[in-house]
């Protein structure tokens, strides 16, 4: 078996590869880069019921793994750019020869695939960091979980200007729905709740339209998403509108 580490700025994130599948994937919080990727595999190994002997090698990426040592309980550890790391993600779990990869960490990396060419395109300091800062100074929320919950809740009207608003109804090849200013139209009306919604609708547009972006610029029209947030319900919702608007397929 192989071990992926992914040290990143907030959470520590591990799994088995074994015969092609991965194999139980599982976070922990991240302080001290080593301390807490000898956590996720000592977690990770409870969890599995998997003995030390059956791991072949440790591989670290993320933005923490430069701390790593060349091996960890004795096992040896080899260190993968995270872009490249991003860009094998991508195309392993969807199959896509070319497309582009879009990581929605604490803050986005985006890359081109292109057959066996990886490159870092760009990204943004936008991103799951953003959405829990602007939550925990706003609404006094640190878990994202409750953040979501109030969320599926909200009622953007109260808080986002659309092009309905401005325009008196739709405007060119853009319906009167799209969303013209993010928080353009808070609204003294606007609940914990309204806010909540906004916020990841702000966060979750402005990373998939950097991912439009990306893949106009580079003739394609295939984007995966990858990361915790791209697996949330409603961050899913906003991305189909995205999707649908910009005639591109996640």
């Amino acid at each position: 078996m192989i071990i992926g580490i992914d040290i990143g700025g907030t959470t520590t994130d591990i799994a088995g590869f074994e015969s092609g599948k991965v194999v139980k994937p599982l976070s922990v919080k991240a302080d001290d880069p080593i301390t807490s990727a000898a956590g996720a595999l000592g977690k990770f190994l409870e969890v599995s019921k998997i003995t030390l002997p059956r791991i072949k090698i440790i591989a670290a990426t993320g933005v923490g793994s430069g701390a790593m040592l060349k091996s960890l309980f004795g096992i040896k550890v080899v260190k993968i750019n995270e872009f490249a790391a991003i860009g094998t993600a991508g195309k392993f779990l969807t199959g896509l020869k070319k497309a582009i990869v879009v990581s929605m960490g604490t803050g986005t990396a985006i890359v081109v695939v292109n057959n066996q060419t990886i490159k870092h395109w760009g990204g943004s300091g936008v991103g799951g960091g953003t959405l829990m800062g602007l939550a925990k100074n706003m609404l006094n929320i640190s878990s994202i979980d409750t953040l979501i919950e109030k969320a599926a809740l909200g009622n953007l009207q109260n808080v986002d200007l659309t092009v309905g608003d401005i325009a008196g109804g739709a405007l060119v090849n853009l319906p009167a729905s799209v969303t013209a200013s993010n928080f353009g139209k808070l609204s003294d009306k606007a609940t914990d709740n309204d806010i909540a919604m906004a916020i990841l609708n702000l966060v979750t547009q402005t990373i998939t339209l950097l991912g439009v972006s990306a893949a106009r610029a580079n003739g394609l029209r295939e984007i995966v998403l990858i990361g915790k947030l791209a697996s949330v319900p409603l961050v899913k919702q906003i991305t189909r509108g995205v999707a649908k608007l910009y005639k591109v397929k996640f």
